[in-house]
């Protein structure tokens, strides 16, 4: 993985340019510490600059940007990818080609000289992505995003006509005029000068609704899959670990299957685990059974309320975002953490409360079709979202997030499944022991009593989000603190000082107060997704039940009815987004 940075279409001096792209660029290094380039067209029309972080092939045949030589001009490309199908096209598509790097990166521009920017060149790629290609000898560019959006990437059009692409926004903002998040799982062609989805499942579409049965077997053997494949690395890898389901079944499944990995960095010896929360909280003590059971080397951390309020303004100016930032924080200070032990890889859990519907409020869902367009909707708009924290908080220190859940061929199978196999029902208890809980076909798929992956009490543990997980006292000493420095004054002035999506609670004033400073272009908050929510819910959701109106509380606790955790916990209307005829809010 990595950061990368294109300027193409460009007018001017190329020197002057060459030396702006330079320095815009170190603005990603933190992506990719290890190394850094840069290629210049022959005409000085196109910049590519890349931060390199050393995953796989880690020598200099792996350097980009990657170029091949041709008597019309080169072929240039940049990738921030961990392509895990990439032997097999060697195999299947490539075969005696000389790639000249055993880089997974390598096999685009190969892919792309013998195929062309086709969507099936796109389609045969298994992994995580973010691509800019161009091609000197038609003058041509095109860029592309994985299915999801786990690999960041924006883009920008600045006064000259310029086009931009980068890793992360910060590096365009000073440059374009115009600023938007790259779409996942779509690709831009100049030749036709078209934005089009290349990713197409039937999955996707909000008319689709599923009726096959779970396949337990075909379930559970995905999953491994997916795990499996991520293992690949030449550089150190761990996992993140909170002691919920997700993670738990990711750490599971990696220290049992990595002997079937082929490209793992160290297979031979136990796998690092790691956690973080406030002392004494859920997670570390669900995490710290966990690694005992499963037998992994497991370090925990602990942070105060203070040292996540002195992370705000660093970890805002990394996610990019004001959302998901009571969850980005531990992550953030575990990231930094485990960078310093020498780690360059961690899997994680993310996803799978999307693809199931895990989280509590999926216990309102009115009816089946609900439900699945609900994850539907929830997994479409990751990248805004937990993917979103998981790639950049980590990132802030050089370190790269894997999340199986999200595998292509997973998606495929669990987001077909019927919804009605995937609806919570904690008055059932479909296999006579164990409640129907939220994700309980993901539980059951992993149930094995003879050679178990997880100790029971954990395989059907309730639903804990991570920003809850590592202790209560941390969401809610953001609140106390937000109520403390945002001033009355400051609160009533809201209206004139955010006119566009105001606050609803004093909390998302101070975040957006912190984003505003960092990301003053005016096409910053566009890239932030806006509408109410309840316990991570759309805001499509908040129809299921007429208590949730005007509400914004992504705390699972706010599900009362469902959470063990939810008694004393204070659940308020949001005030209104303008303000009433005397400037006071609804």
């Amino acid at each position: 993985m990595c950061g990368i940075l294109a300027a193409l279409l460009m007018q001017g001096d190329a020197e002057k340019n060459r030396r702006d792209i330079l320095k815009l660029s170190k603005l990603l290094r933190h992506r990719g510490p290890d190394q850094n380039s840069i290629y210049q067209a022959p005409d000085g029309r196109a910049f590519i600059a890349f931060e390199r972080l050393m995953i796989v092939d880690p020598t200099d045949t792996g350097r980009q940007p990657f170029q091949i030589q041709t008597p019309e001009g080169n072929i240039a490309w940049a990738l921030n990818s961990e392509i895990y199908n990439h032997q097999q096209l060697r195999e299947a598509k490539l075969a005696g080609v000389d790639l000249h790097s055993k880089s997974d990166s390598a096999v685009v521009g190969y892919l792309y000289q013998k195929y062309g920017d086709s969507n099936e060149l796109w389609n045969s790629l298994d992994g995580i992505f973010a691509c800019v290609i161009w091609d000197e000898r038609t003058g041509q560019f095109c860029a592309a995003r994985d299915p999801i959006g786990i690999c960041s990437l924006y883009w920008g059009h600045a006064e000259d006509g310029s086009v931009w692409f980068a890793s992360e926004m910060k590096a365009l903002q000073t440059k374009c005029k115009t600023v938007s998040y790259f779409p996942p799982g779509h690709v831009y062609r100049s030749s036709t000068g078209k934005l089009e989805r290349w990713f197409k499942p039937d999955w996707i579409s909000l008319d689709h609704i599923p009726t096959t049965p779970v396949d337990y077997p075909l379930l559970k053997q995905t999953f491994i899959d997916a795990v499996v494949k991520r293992l690949m690395s030449d550089a150190p890898l761990a996992i993140l670990l909170s002691g919920g389901l997700d993670s738990s079944l990711v750490a599971s499944v990696a220290v049992r299957h990595i002997k079937e990995s082929t490209n793992a960095f160290d297979k031979d010896h136990k796998l690092h685990t790691y956690s973080i929360g406030i002392k004494g909280s859920p997670d570390l003590i669900a995490a710290r059974k966990v690694a005992d059971f499963l037998g992994t080397i497991h370090t925990e951390f602990t942070f105060t309320v203070e040292e996540g309020i002195d992370a705000l303004y660093d970890l805002i100016w990394h996610i990019e975002s004001y959302e998901q930032v009571r969850a980005a924080v531990p992550m953030y200070l575990l990231s930094q953490r485990i960078k310093a032990m020498g780690m360059k890889v961690v899997l994680s859990g993310e996803g799978a409360d999307e693809i199931f519907g895990g989280y509590l409020y999926f216990h309102k869902a009115p009816n089946p079709e609900e439900y699945h367009r609900e994850c539907v909707r929830l997994v479409t708009r990751l990248h805004q979202w937990d993917v979103l924290r998981a790639n950049k908080a980590p990132f802030a220190f050089g370190l790269e997030t894997r999340v199986p859940f999200l595998d292509k061929q997973f998606l495929q199978v669990a987001m077909n499944i019927d919804p009605r196999d995937k609806m919570p029902n904690l008055s059932e208890k479909p296999d006579g022991v164990h409640p129907k809980l939220e994700k309980y076909i993901l539980r059951k798929a992993f149930d094995d009593p003879e050679q178990p992956y997880l100790p029971d009490e954990v395989l059907f543990r309730q639903k804990e989000q991570f920003s809850d997980g590592v202790g209560y006292d941390w969401v809610d000493g953001l609140k106390e603190y937000a109520n403390k420095v945002v001033t009355d004054d400051m609160w009533e002035s809201r209206f004139e000082r955010f006119p566009v999506h105001p606050p609803r609670t004093r909390e998302y004033y101070l975040l957006r107060a912190m984003f505003e400073s960092h990301f003053p272009h005016p096409d910053a908050i566009k890239t932030v997704p806006q509408g109410l929510s309840i316990a991570c819910s759309t805001p499509e959701a908040l129809k299921w039940d007429p208590e949730w109106e005007n509400m914004h509380e992504i705390s699972g606790r706010a599900i009362k009815a469902v959470h063990e955790a939810a008694d004393g916990f204070k659940l308020e209307k949001a005030p209104g987004d303008q303000p009433a005829a005397n400037g006071v809010a609804h």
